[in-house]
């Protein structure tokens, strides 16, 4: 068993707390991404009556349920699949819920897991046993141009073309120190001196082997659809593709009235669903960060369902 304590230090765990203990005591509250249950954790003991639903589709994770009590659900699932757990556990609607989104720690240190760049590990990169594709059918099979429009799209890479070519050329890549030291050949110097060059690039395939973004709006809808009046939502994201989704979808949910403002009265009848409980991202403090800097990329927003 993985030891808890190293398994993943979860993010911005006061201001979750904060946010969600409200909606504590009116129901179940959902932990979308439980990894080493740190938010979990925090949540039971911050009351009494707390209920969580926790899931994650990285086996590794039911380990760290054990011993957490009777007032905790752990099931192995994709959050994507929300709604068909909550079916499962004949739950109508959750009182809150929390998304930590990205990869834990554990995923990052263990280099057998192919997540990162700085071990030598196998080409996967797969959250979960249930993913249809791995890092290696997309780095030795798919064709040059869809290389570079995977690493421009989901990485925001500015060598995109480069990578590309370099990867393509190289083939076959045999595992993650390769494909990095490929990646770190492939771009400018000056690129080298800010970060490593092969971060985005992982990050790009990290996202088409998993579809994150299509899992982050399938489950973050499920997750508001099934929020009860009053409940709360909290959301961590880590890089601006994800907090792009987090904030469009909050924005569109508080929406009210869309008439044109000269219009005396409203004719669309459109009510505001949701409350911004967070006008703008929340992000670390500087303790935190200097006692896990992985958190310095945390972007945190949080909504209420309407009461009205």
């Amino acid at each position: 068993m993985v030891d808890r304590s190293i398994y993943h230090r979860p993010v911005m765990t006061e201001q979750v707390v904060d946010l969600l203990r409200p909606s504590l005591r009116m129901g179940v509250t959902v932990d979308a991404t439980f990894g080493g249950g740190g938010h979990t954790r925090a949540l039971l003991a911050a009351d009494r009556k707390a209920r969580v639903l926790a899931i994650d589709r990285d086996p590794d994770a039911a380990a760290q349920a054990a011993g957490l009590g009777k007032r905790l659900m752990f099931r192995a699932a994709d959050f994507r699949r929300l709604d068909a757990v909550l079916e499962e556990e004949e739950i109508d609607e959750i009182a809150g819920a929390v998304f930590d989104l990205g990869v834990s720690s554990h995923q990052l240190d263990v280099g057998e897991r192919g997540f990162s760049y700085h071990q030598r590990g196998p080409l996967d990169m797969r959250m979960g046993p249930d993913a249809p594709l791995d890092a290696e059918a997309i780095v030795n099979t798919w064709d040059r141009d869809r290389l570079a429009g995977t690493f421009r799209r989901y990485g925001e890479e500015h060598h995109a073309g480069r990578i590309a070519d370099a990867i393509v050329a190289a083939r076959p890549i045999a595992d993650t120190a390769e494909l990095a030291a490929v990646v770190a050949d492939a771009v400018p110097a000056r690129a080298r001196r800010t970060g490593h060059p092969a971060r985005r690039t992982f990050q790009a395939v990290r996202i088409a082997v998993n579809d994150e973004l299509g899992a982050l709006a399938e489950g973050l809808d499920i997750a508001l659809r099934m929020l009860r009046p009053g409940g709360r939502l909290v959301v961590i994201s880590y890089h601006s593709l994800e907090d792009r989704i987090v904030k469009r979808r909050f924005a569109s949910g508080s929406r009210g009235c869309v008439c044109p403002p000269d219009l005396p009265v409203c004719g669309c009848g459109r009510t505001a669903g949701l409350v911004l409980l967070t006008r703008k991202a929340l992000t670390p403090g500087l303790d935190e960060v200097a006692a896990n800097p992985r958190s310095r990329s945390a972007r945190l927003r949080a909504v209420a369902r309407s009461t009205e």
